[in-house]
């Protein structure tokens, strides 16, 4: 039985954060790198590789290879 992820607004400060530079990304067909990541977020690197797999272990990511991009969703982005 898969487990419920939790909804997107209930995400920490820093994941959120982490997420939405990842989302912004995915407005253009992007997939985003760590260190796009890092530079969209200002954030420390150790905190960004953190909340990338924390988010990833949750499905509100997916990884392909170096690169992050959107898991699946049922919404659509307005940016």
């Amino acid at each position: 039985m898969r487990e419920e992820r939790p909804d997107v607004q209930a995400l920490s400060g820093t994941d959120s954060h982490v997420y939405e530079a990842v989302a912004g990304l995915a407005v253009d067909g992007r997939s985003a790198t760590v260190d796009e990541v890092i530079h969209a977020t200002a954030l420390p690197e150790e905190a960004v590789r953190h909340s990338l797999d924390t988010l990833t272990e949750l499905g509100w990511l997916k990884v392909a290879g170096s690169a992050y991009s959107l898991g699946p969703h049922q919404w659509g982005l307005e940016y």
